[in-house]
């Protein structure tokens, strides 16, 4: 497997996880590239989204949401708990459904209000899910990745695969 290091996007490293017996950089499958983790956010058909309550306990939910541009978005109600917990503190986590491809995108979330922006992702979805956005209640949201984890747990890389993004703002 080829695992070059891409000049532009986020800057990879291993992520400190005492205990696990993560081997260095250079050990087992090395870092994974950035395109790998973009591939899995690109083409995974239902994620999971958690964001934190007023009160400070988590709220987990799945929900679709389309990769675009190095960022992820999503819709939702206007009401639900996720955008009122996202009014309260924007930061939250995505992750792909699968698990033994794990990405795990820590980011802040924001509306989207630009107009010909909507209308992307709003194509974007109608591609991918083949379902119409147009007339739904919730605002679109959209989540700017700041730090990124990987692992790659097919053929026992665990410990040989674990990957840390750094974003730059």
């Amino acid at each position: 497997m080829d695992f070059e290091h891409e000049n532009t996007g986020p800057q990879a490293s291993r992520p400190h996880m005492p205990g696990y017996g993560i081997l260095d950089a250079e050990s087992g499958a090395g870092l994974l590239p950035w395109s790998w983790a973009a591939e899995r956010l690109t083409k995974a058909r239902n994620y999971w989204i958690s964001t934190t309550r007023p009160d400070g306990r988590p709220h987990s939910m799945p929900i679709w949401g389309v990769w675009v541009d190095e960022k992820f978005y999503f819709s939702t109600g206007r009401n639900s708990r996720k955008a009122r917990n996202l009014e309260t503190n924007p930061n939250c986590v995505i992750c792909p459904e699968r698990g033994d491809e794990a990405v795990v995108l820590e980011g802040v979330a924001a509306v989207v209000t630009d107009a010909a922006l909507i209308k992307q992702v709003i194509n974007a979805f109608n591609v991918k899910y083949r379902w119409n956005m147009k007339g739904s209640e919730g605002p679109l949201y959209v989540v700017c990745p700041r730090v990124a984890f990987a692992f790659d747990i097919n053929g026992g890389q665990f410990i040989g695969s674990a990957t840390r993004w750094i974003f730059k703002d």
